[in-house]
């Protein structure tokens, strides 16, 4: 006998699973920054970021106003980053994006494309500010790595839209 082919309204996952799956895969991201790889130049992305606004601006509904507060805890303690620092800027993106979403009526991938450019260049930029010098010249690489954070953000969105369709059972 044959298993039985379960249909699209037969059984969805376990609750757990539906809401632990968003969080945990910007953790993921998060913990990118700790794979000892040896580089001659810092161009590696912000993937918690990249994730997080991928989620963000994909499902609306998936993470309140005030989750990036923890997220952006886990990031800094993980990351290096003085502390704080990604609480505050993961925090002020999502306010943006809250005003973007009150004033807009749809938006569509190109917008949020530019929404993710602005906030990935913003906590980049703000980032730098909080973590080096001001005299220190970093600027090429920063703006190379805003360029990389950038042109990957459509990568980390598509895996966001899987592990939604994963996370919803499909």
């Amino acid at each position: 006998m044959s298993a039985p082919v379960r249909g699209p309204f037969d059984e969805a996952p376990p609750r757990s699973v539906s809401v632990a799956l968003p969080a945990a895969s910007v953790m993921l991201g998060s913990l990118v920054t700790i794979v000892p790889v040896v580089a001659h130049f810092p161009i590696l992305p912000p993937f918690g970021l990249l994730v997080l606004l991928g989620w963000r601006l994909r499902r609306t509904d998936i993470f309140p106003i005030w989750a990036a507060l923890p997220l952006g805890f886990f990031d800094d303690l993980v990351s290096g980053q003085p502390l704080g620092s990604a609480m505050l800027l993961w925090t002020l993106c999502f306010f943006m994006i809250d005003l973007i979403d009150q004033r807009l009526v749809f938006r569509d991938f190109w917008q949020d494309w530019l929404i993710a450019a602005g906030a990935v260049g913003f906590c980049l930029i703000a980032g730098r500010l909080f973590a080096t010098p001001i005299g220190a010249h970093v600027d090429t690489m920063l703006l190379l790595q805003a360029v990389i954070s950038v042109l990957l953000f459509p990568l980390v969105s598509q895996l966001c839209a899987w592990l939604d369709g994963k996370r919803e059972g499909a």
